[in-house]
């Protein structure tokens, strides 16, 4: 089993001035505990349940790409991406940057986006759940010809490119990695079993259905299950233990994941890279 850190929550001692140093340490440090991924959500402002909407929030790719100058190792991905904040011909091109500069550690994980109060009040694009999906399967469409030897043009019904030319390609091969967050079992899930390398599904009662759903998506569409990665996302706070924590992921792991990505309720960010490098060395033969 692989930990990510999941770096959700900005509100660090210091405020503004400090968030780009405390980053750097907090991203050093995770990666000399053994920590294999980075990820960072893509909200613009904070979501219920971490903080109100005017907590410290940072962007998602201009994070990303700070966070590749100051690591060597560990993968990069938003965790996932709204595929309507961005158009995908865009996002493939930024994405494909990542992994460039980075040495080949970006990924892209894509959702179909949720949060419809910060996409209005910033003037973002956020039309019906309908619509979201349709331009969720377009957007995985043209990233995959953007990163293929293809270069022609993508008609569909709402983007159309007339040239996906990507140059210079990405240095991960045969293209960075894909993760398509959600589970619902019509179509997200369908999506994965088709063209992602990774599920993100949530630490809930029925994650256990919703990986046997996968399952059944893969062997329809002729897919080796045990190909997709199955992730998904556990919080920590300042009173979680390490033995506690070990219990969590011993129950993760038996449900059939094999990456969590941890964010920490904790003031102190450190704190929770501490916690994570404890048990690094217990899970790595999970």
């Amino acid at each position: 089993m692989e930990l990510g850190l999941h770096i959700a929550d900005f509100s660090w001692n210091g405020g503004a001035p400090e968030l780009g140093p405390t980053l750097a340490r907090l991203a050093r440090s995770a990666e000399t505990a053994g920590i294999a991924r980075l990820t960072v959500m893509d909200h613009v402002w904070q979501i219920g349940g971490i903080g109100p909407p005017e907590s410290p929030m940072l962007e998602a790719y201009t994070t990303l790409g700070y966070l590749a100058a100051v690591t060597q190792r560990v993968r990069l991905h938003a965790l996932v991406t709204a595929v309507v904040y961005r158009r995908p011909g865009l996002l493939a091109k930024m994405v494909t940057t990542l992994d460039v500069l980075s040495g080949g550690r970006a990924g892209l994980g894509l959702g179909a986006a949720w949060n419809d109060e910060e996409s209005r009040g910033l003037g973002l694009p956020f039309p019906s759940t309908k619509e979201r999906f349709e331009r969720l399967e377009e957007a995985i469409r043209i990233v995959e010809q953007m990163w293929s030897e293809d270069e022609g043009s993508f008609t569909g019904e709402h983007y159309t490119l007339a040239r996906t030319l990507n140059s210079p390609q990405s240095l991960s091969r045969p293209h960075p990695y894909l993760m398509i967050g959600g589970s619902g079992e019509r179509k997200t899930l369908r999506l994965v079993a088709r063209h992602a390398d990774a599920c993100n599904i949530f630490s809930r009662p029925e994650a256990a259905h919703k990986l046997a759903v996968l399952r059944e998506h893969c062997e329809r569409e002729g897919r080796d299950y045990d190909e997709i990665e199955k992730t998904t996302i556990l919080s920590v706070d300042p009173a979680t233990t390490r033995d506690e924590f070990l219990v969590r992921l011993r129950e993760m792991r038996d449900i059939g994941f094999t990456v969590a990505y941890i964010f920490g309720k904790n003031p102190d960010p450190l704190a929770t890279v501490d916690l994570l490098g404890s048990v690094v060395p217990d899970i790595t033969d999970w």
